[in-house]
């Protein structure tokens, strides 16, 4: 990647993602905040808009350590590898300080890693008013707390090369100890495709026992209605009174 030449779509591409992260994030906060109060209408939505993309956000994020991961069956000794549009965003988000080759990288998988994080913790949002013990929030916060640990390895993998460390250092890398070469280049592609392979595995639970409790949860954003006054009932379609009718109780029409 280094001395590669950086192109308009690259930081066009960097920026929207970078967006998209700080996004979802912002709509987590909103959510927590806004859940703690009476139901709203949007609740519901942007919630459900929320765990959306971070299932797309994963599935991107995961097809990439698949894709490294095959080319390492291929190559095992080669350098790691990453798709073009990888590519294209590390470049992108690299112009952050072109001093620092691997920087572009290592915040691209940072914010790979917190949009997935942000759609499991978009399902313990929208679970949160459900009455009764949901199998899918179970999952999720399962998913949230691992993927937690992931983020924080990936915050200092980001943190060590931006301080300029002269490698990565984190435990996918085991602290740095591991010299640059194939030994290094194998543990943190498998090291890394195996924590996504867990993570997407525990979203995908959490998704289908998501659909299944779609019922529960939707119930508990039913706005409750105010209860309705005797004047109420009298007007409503079951009980039709028209204007001038006089309104006997039972007890007085039994005594005529």
């Amino acid at each position: 990647m280094g001395g590669a030449a950086v192109s308009t779509l690259d930081t066009l591409g960097a920026v929207l993602f970078i967006g998209w992260t700080v996004a979802m994030w912002l709509a987590v906060v909103v959510l927590a905040y806004a859940n703690r109060g009476p139901v709203r209408p949007w609740l519901y939505k942007t919630a459900v808009g929320l765990i959306g993309l971070g299932v797309v956000g994963q599935l991107g994020h995961f097809q990439e350590h698949v894709s490294q991961a095959g080319y390492w069956v291929a190559n095992p000794t080669s350098p790691a590898w990453m798709t073009p549009w990888a590519m294209s965003l590390a470049r992108g988000m690299g112009q952050i300080d072109s001093t620092k080759p691997a920087l572009g990288m290592e915040i691209l998988h940072l914010t790979g890693n917190f949009i997935f994080l942000a759609g499991l913790v978009g399902i313990v949002l929208i679970t949160k008013r459900a009455v009764g013990h949901l199998k899918s929030r179970k999952w999720a916060k399962m998913g949230v707390w691992m993927q937690t640990i992931h983020g924080i390895e990936h915050i200092v993998l980001t943190a060590s090369v931006a301080l300029g460390a002269s490698r990565a250092i984190g435990l996918s890398t085991w602290f740095g100890t591991i010299d640059p070469g194939p030994a290094l280049v194998t543990y943190r592609v498998w090291w890394h495709f195996v924590a996504n392979l867990i993570g997407s595995g525990i979203l995908a639970v959490s998704l289908y026992h998501l659909w299944k409790e779609k019922r529960a949860v939707k119930n508990g954003y039913v706005e409750v209605q105010p209860e309705q006054k005797p004047a109420d009932i009298l007007s409503c379609d079951l009980f039709p009174v028209s204007e001038g009718d006089v309104v006997r109780s039972p007890a007085l029409t039994n005594r005529s």
